[in-house]
């Protein structure tokens, strides 16, 4: 005979499967996968230099998972370096994209829509600053 499970059972269950889910989550709520920090806890810091930046192009900061771009002279956009395809992490910038070599997803470095799939959804949007010569978390 199976042991019936009861309510406090289940809630028991539930909620070490809730923490144990919290803890390895990305923090986003993008599913785009993600480490320890989260962009509120690195607000203000230094994310490179925008003599980094080449116009036409941008910068990929594999430990902080962001990609800056300058589309324009003196135009700055970061958005997330986890291609929302599969979770990689791009690796590069050229021709006006941003490219995931996992599967060959390309990402326009003006607004980080989808300019070749497989990926489907836009690679999700960081808020920046530029203050001087340094571009930080806003």
């Amino acid at each position: 005979m199976t042991p019936r499970a009861t309510r406090r059972t289940v809630l028991l269950t539930s909620g070490a499967a809730a923490a144990l889910a919290a803890g390895c989550g990305s923090g986003g709520g993008d599913g785009g996968g993600g480490g320890g920090d989260t962009a509120a806890g690195t607000a203000g810091r230094e994310l490179t230099s925008t003599a980094d930046v080449p116009v036409g192009g941008g910068t990929i900061l594999k430990e902080e998972k962001v990609v800056v771009t300058q589309p324009e002279e003196g135009e700055f956009k970061a958005f997330s370096a986890i291609c929302t395809h599969q979770n990689c992490l791009v690796s590069e910038v050229t021709d006006g994209t941003i490219d995931c070599p996992c599967h060959g997803s390309r990402f326009r470095i003006t607004d980080g829509s989808v300019a070749h799939g497989p990926a489907t959804r836009p690679l999700p949007e960081e808020r920046i600053t530029v203050e001087g010569n340094s571009v930080r978390r806003a």
